[in-house]
C-alpha cells in the first residue's frame, strides 16, 4: 500500500474540512464564547472573596449580585458549549461521510490488481473500521483541543494582566509540560499506527475464515484457524496494550508538572501577598485564590490535551491508512477515448503479452483473430492463461504488449463502459446482490419489459422455481441458502439473456447445473449464441464440440487450434485432454 507522509495527511484533512469553514468559524466563535464565560468565574470568586472583609464586615448585597453574575457566566458557557459540541459532530460526521464515499469510489476506479493482490477484509476494514477511528479522533479534537488550547491562551492573558511575576511561574514550568507531551506523543503515533495494521489483518484473516467456513468445516481445519487467530489476537494484544500505555502515560505526567505549577503559583502568590499588604498596590486573597483557580485552568487543558493527542494519534495512523488508499493510481482514464456502439462482434488479439507479474511471464506472442458470429473455445490445463484471455478482453487489464481489438479498434481508445456494454459474461463462480429476484435479473437492463424479463427465465428454465417462491419475482435473495448454486447460475445466465449482447464470454458457466437441466440451457444458449461472437472457457471438453474453432493453450501459448474433429485427428495435446476425459 503506498505511504502517505503525516504532512500530506494534515493537507488532505484540511481539503476535507475546507467546505466546511463556515461551520469552523462559528465553531471558533463558540470555543471563544465558552472558554471567556468560564474565564470569568474565577475572577468573580475573588472578588466576592475580597467582600468577606472580617467579623460582621461582609457586602453580601455585592456578593448576591456577583453570584448573579457568575450564574450568567455559567449559562452562557452551557449554551455556547453545547453548540460547539452540535456544530462539531455535524462537522465530523459529515466529513466522515464523505471520506467513506470517496474511498468507496475510488475502489470502483482503481484497477483490479489492486483487489487482486489484497484481502477483501483489509479493504473492508480501511473503509469501516479506519474512517470511524478517524473520525473519533477529529471529533475529539475538535471539541477539547479547540477549547484547551484557547483556555491556555487566556489565563496567561489573565495572568499578566493580574501580577506577571505568577504568570512567569507559570511560563516557566510549562516546557515541561509541552517537552513531555511532544515525547510521547511522537512514539504513541508509530504504535497506534501499527495497531491499525494488525487490526487490518485480522479483520481480514476473520472475513476470510468466516466466508469459507464450509471449507474449513469440510477439512476439519477449526483448530488450525483457531490457533492462527490466537496468534493473531496475541499479536493485537501487544500492539494495543502499547498503544494503551503510550496513551496513558502522558496524563499522569502533566498532572505531576502541573502539581508543581500549582505549587510555585501559591508558593509566589502568598509571598507576593505577604510583601504588598498594606500598600497601595496590595495583592489581596482574593486576587489570589482567582489565580489559583486560573492555574486550575490552565493546567487542566495540558491533560485534557495529551489525552486527545494520544487519541489524534490513533486518528492520524487511521486516516494514513485511507488516505493511502484514495492515493493509489486510478486506472488509465477513458478521456478522449471513442464510445464503441453496438459492435459487429470482429475481435482480434495480435502479439499479445501480458503477465500479473513483471518478473513471471504468463502470454506470450498471442495471436488470434475471431470473426463475427463465430464461436470460440478456449480449452488447456489450469494456469495455462485461459481466463486471462477473458480479463484481457474485457480490459480488466491492459496488454503488456501487442493489442487487442474490436471492430479493428484497439480496446484502448474505447471507452470501458462501451466495450462491456457489448459483452454478456457468465462466469463460474455466480453473483447475486441481495435483492429482489427480478432486480438481480434486470441489472444489465433496468428498463427491460416483465415479458422480456419472464421469457430470458423461461429460456433457461428458472421461471419455474422462481413462481415457488414466497415472492416470486419480488423474493429477497442474496444470502447462503436462499437458492442452490445450480439455481443462482440460472439466473446469471438469465441476466445475459436478457442483455442479449453482440458478444458473449461464458467461463464454465454451465459447472453448476446439473446434466438435464444443462442439455437445456445448452440448448437456451444455442439461440442466444446465433449470430454473436462466443468466447467459451470450459473444462468439460463435450460441451464445445460445435464451437467454430477451439484453441488450445498451455504456458501461455496457443498450441493449438481447430475444429474438434480436426484435433482429435492431429492426436496431439488437444486429443490427450479429451482422451483423459473418459
Amino acid at each position: 500500500m503506498k505511504t502517505v507522509s503525516r504532512r500530506e495527511n494534515f493537507r488532505t484533512i484540511l481539503h476535507y474540512l475546507k467546505p466546511f469553514a463556515p461551520l469552523l468559524a462559528l465553531s471558533m466563535l463558540c470555543a471563544l464564547a465558552t472558554v471567556a464565560a468560564q474565564l470569568a468565574v474565577p475572577y468573580f470568586i475573588g472578588k466576592a472573596i475580597d467582600c468577606i472583609i472580617g467579623e460582621n464586615n461582609v457586602h453580601y448585597e455585592e456578593i448576591f449580585s456577583i453570584f448573579v453574575a457568575i450564574g450568567a457566566c455559567i449559562a452562557v458557557a452551557f449554551v455556547a458549549q453545547y453548540l460547539l459540541s452540535l456544530i462539531n459532530n455535524r462537522i465530523v460526521f459529515h466529513l466522515l461521510a464523505q471520506v467513506r464515499e470517496d474511498a468507496f469510489a475510488k475502489l470502483q476506479r482503481l484497477p483490479l490488481k489492486y483487489l487482486d493482490a489484497r484481502p477483501y477484509g483489509e479493504v473492508a476494514g480501511i473503509v469501516l473500521t479506519d474512517a470511524e477511528q478517524f473520525a473519533d479522533g477529529l471529533l475529539l479534537g475538535f471539541t477539547q483541543l479547540l477549547t484547551g488550547v484557547t483556555t491556555i491562551l487566556g489565563v496567561l492573558v489573565i495572568l499578566f494582566v493580574m501580577r506577571w511575576e505568577i504568570a512567569l511561574v507559570v511560563v516557566c514550568v510549562t516546557p515541561l509540560s509541552l517537552f513531555a507531551a511532544r515525547f510521547i506523543s511522537s512514539r504513541t503515533y508509530k504504535t497506534f499506527k501499527r495497531q491499525a495494521e494488525v487490526r487490518a489483518d485480522q479483520t481480514a484473516f476473520i472475513d476470510e475464515a468466516i466466508g469459507n467456513l464450509k471449507v474449513v468445516k469440510a477439512y476439519t481445519h477449526e483448530d488450525e484457524n483457531a490457533e492462527v487467530f490466537r496468534e493473531k489476537n496475541e499479536e493485537f494484544r501487544k500492539c494495543a496494550l502499547r498503544a494503551v500505555f503510550f496513551a496513558s502515560t502522558p496524563n499522569p505526567v502533566t498532572r505531576f508538572i502541573n502539581s508543581i505549577v500549582y505549587a510555585g503559583v501559591a508558593l509566589t502568590g502568598a509571598l507576593i501577598c505577604i510583601s504588598t499588604a498594606g500598600t497601595a498596590a496590595a495583592f489581596t486573597v482574593g486576587s489570589l485564590s482567582s489565580c489559583l483557580f486560573y492555574t486550575n485552568q490552565y493546567t487542566k487543558p495540558f491533560n485534557e490535551i495529551t489525552e486527545v493527542l494520544a487519541e489524534f494519534q490513533n486518528s492520524l495512523a487511521c486516516a494514513a491508512r485511507i488516505f493511502a488508499l484514495t492515493a493509489e493510481e486510478e486506472q488509465p482514464s477513458d478521456e478522449g477515448c471513442a464510445d464503441l456502439g453496438r459492435a459487429k462482434g470482429d475481435v482480434a488479439l495480435q502479439d499479445v503479452s501480458f503477465s500479473y507479474r513483471p518478473d513471471q511471464d504468463l502470454i506470450r506472442d498471442f495471436n488470434v483473430s475471431v470473426t463475427a458470429g463465430h464461436r470460440v473455445a478456449i480449452v488447456g490445463p489450469t494456469g495455462c492463461g485461459k481466463t486471462t484471455v477473458i480479463n484481457l478482453l474485457m480490459r480488466f487489464y491492459d496488454v503488456d504488449g501487442g493489442s487487442v481489438s474490436v471492430d479493428g479498434q484497439d480496446v484502448r481508445n474505447i471507452t470501458r463502459a462501451s466495450l462491456r456494454k457489448n459483452y454478456g459474461m457468465v462466469l463460474q463462480e455466480t453473483w447475486l446482490k441481495r435483492a429482489t429476484v427480478r432486480e438481480n435479473l434486470c441489472m444489465g437492463k433496468p428498463d427491460c419489459t416483465e415479458e422480456e424479463m419472464i421469457a430470458a427465465a423461461k429460456a433457461v428454465h428458472a421461471h419455474g422455481f422462481i413462481k415457488r417462491l414466497p415472492k416470486g419475482y419480488d423474493t429477497i435473495i442474496g444470502g447462503e441458502g436462499s437458492l442452490s448454486e445450480g439455481q443462482k447460475q440460472l439466473l446469471c445466465v438469465a441476466r445475459v439473456m436478457i442483455c442479449r449482447p453482440p458478444m458473449l464470454i461464458l467461463d464454465e458457466a454451465t459447472s453448476n447445473i446439473d446434466t438435464r437441466t444443462e442439455k437445456l440451457v445448452q440448448d437456451a444458449f444455442a439461440k442466444l449464441m446465433e449470430g454473436r461472437t462466443c468466447f467459451i472457457v470450459a473444462h468439460r471438453l463435450s460441451t464445445i464440440q460445435n464451437a467454430d474453432v477451439i484453441l488450445v493453450m498451455n504456458a501461455g501459448r496457443i498450441v493449438e487450434q481447430g475444429t474438434h474433429e480436426q484435433l482429435l485427428k492431429k492426436g496431439g495435446f488437444y486429443a490427450q485432454l479429451y482422451q483423459a476425459q473418459f
